[in-house]
């Protein structure tokens, strides 16, 4: 196939492809989906090898944003019943990190809901920091907090925070479709904020709001124009109780060919597979790691995740390998990049969160996806109710189960 001949070689020189082609991607068939990942996999291959990183999420403060993203079960309005609390301690914190780290994690993400944090927010977020550095000093810190201020990016950056998250989510044209409280410029901004303190900038986005292919090539070109160190891919989680609970509009192909378009736009920077993997590609997972080079680890905001220990079975059985605390993510010439604009560096001297992956963070205003069912089911509900999950179109909408384990419950996490 001439198109895919074509964004190989691209990719291989680190070229990006134009936007014809890149929409051209999103529009082959289920018959070229395997010709499609195997592609994308000769371009991961020939920046990140046969690594994957793993990122792991701590919700420092869960539920009652006063924005009002239909994503997002944390919104205002939201009638999802995940879980909702305060502020968690430094030390309960580094407690969940410690878990992460456990399993595999070379990054924490620490993530609390909000429109953007005070100065006081700052401060907590600073302890949290030094209580997780001083178990793990090697460990990567990406913060998720939302809307920036003036100065906030240089106070966490001299505090210890490798990397920023915050998502694009989808292209300027439709973001007044998906959030009211906030626009598009203020995401844009605050991306610069964080990338301008020398904080390793980590954008992404959502897929399957009903967007459209365009408005898919448009938020990926404008994160590569932004210059995000790290683009985490997240497939929308329909949790009840918000607009989007309706939005069943993905396939595992579907996803695949999303995850190619990314790789192909992007072939030296970090891919996450972020927010609802479980839930869109199911068993299809493993073929995502031939195109994304980065996964989270366990659960994730407020929403469940499949077993870390699943995740690690998964990435060995697949013919990958965990990336280890010592090695760069990004390829040199990225890291050196990263470097010259202010970024800091791990003690070995390898590129850290400016030049390796950020964290990856998901559909909220922050870092993480934040979805999950409206209602957690007591257990055998699920199976005595699978033929009433089915939707029209046969999606299963009961995969997706509330996160009640972990950061913020008495319950160890899976990781």
């Amino acid at each position: 196939m001439d198109l895919l001949d074509t964004l190989t070689a691209k990719g291989l020189r680190g070229e990006v492809p134009t936007r014809e082609e890149a929409l051209a991607v999103l529009a082959t068939t289920d018959d070229e989906l395997l010709d499609v990942v195997a592609a994308a996999g000769k371009v991961r291959r020939r920046w990140f090898g046969r690594r994957v990183k793993l990122n792991y999420l701590v919700n420092l403060k869960s539920g009652l944003c006063p924005e009002d993203c239909s994503y997002c079960s944390q919104r205002l309005g939201s009638k999802a019943e995940i879980l909702k609390y305060t502020w968690l301690k430094p030390e309960q914190a580094a407690d969940a990190a410690r878990a992460g780290v456990a399993g595999g994690a070379k990054r924490v993400c620490l993530v609390a809901s909000g429109r953007g944090p005070t100065d006081r927010d700052i401060d907590r977020v600073t302890d949290t920091m030094a209580a997780i550095k001083d178990a793990d000093p090697e460990v990567e810190i990406c913060v998720c907090l939302g809307l920036l201020s003036d100065n906030q990016a240089e106070r966490l950056k001299a505090a210890g925070a490798d990397a920023y998250n915050h998502n694009l989510n989808t292209s300027e044209s439709t973001y007044g479709d998906i959030a009211t409280t906030h626009t598009y410029a203020d995401r844009v901004d605050t991306v610069q904020k964080a990338h301008g303190a020398g904080l390793s900038a980590c954008s992404g986005l959502i897929a399957g709001m009903g967007e459209s292919d365009e408005d898919l090539v448009d938020v990926v070109f404008a994160l590569r124009e932004l210059g995000s160190d790290s683009v985490p891919v997240n497939f929308l989680i329909p949790f009840e109780g918000t607009p989007l609970a309706q939005e069943w509009n993905l396939t595992p192909q579907r996803c695949l060919r999303i995850l190619a378009m990314v790789r192909f736009v992007n072939p030296d920077t970090e891919v996450r597979i972020a927010g609802g993997r479980e839930v869109h590609l199911r068993s299809m997972q493993p073929l995502g790691l031939h195109v994304a080079n980065s996964i989270f680890l366990g659960d994730y905001l407020t929403s469940e995740g499949q077993a870390g220990q699943a995740d690690l079975d998964m990435i060995k059985d697949a013919g990958f390998e965990v990336e280890g605390a010592g090695e760069a993510t990004l390829p040199r010439h990225r890291a050196d990049i990263a470097a010259a604009s202010g970024c800091g560096s791990t003690a070995s001297g390898a590129a850290s969160g400016c030049g390796s992956a950020a964290s990856a963070c998901g559909s909220g205003g922050g870092c993480g996806p934040c979805g999950g069912h409206g209602h957690a089911e007591p257990a055998g509900a699920a199976v005595a109710n699978e033929a009433a999950a089915e939707s029209a179109d046969g999606l299963r909408s009961d995969l997706v189960k509330v996160r009640r384990r972990g950061a913020g419950t008495e319950l160890a996490p899976n990781a």
